[in-house]
């Protein structure tokens, strides 16, 4: 199973998901360039993303939308506005759902 990428609240409601099949090959691209946070997306377990670490994975998400072939490009976009969906209320987190 590719790995998938959810919004969900401090009690593990998913109030959204993505499951672009091209999350996986985003996230070796960005630990090839030593990104940060996207970098270190464990591809076997769950890895969890607060509001303030979006001040450092927007910015590399945005980069990569620049920089990646067109699937990559799509499943970038798709989760920056998940991202987004973290500015509305507290308590939400971005899940990369590994497999």
């Amino acid at each position: 199973m590719p790995i998938s990428v959810n919004v969900r609240t401090y009690t593990g409601e998913t109030l959204a998901a993505c499951t672009h099949p091209a999350i996986g090959g985003l996230c070796r691209r960005a630990a090839a360039l030593a990104l940060p946070m996207l970098g270190h997306v464990d591809p076997y377990d769950d890895t969890w993303f607060n509001k303030s670490q979006m001040r450092l994975l927007v910015p590399e998400l945005r980069a990569l939308i620049d920089s990646t072939s067109a699937p990559e490009t799509e499943a970038a976009a798709e989760v920056l506005a998940l991202a987004e969906q973290l500015e509305l209320k507290p308590h939400r987190y971005l899940v990369f759902v590994g497999d």
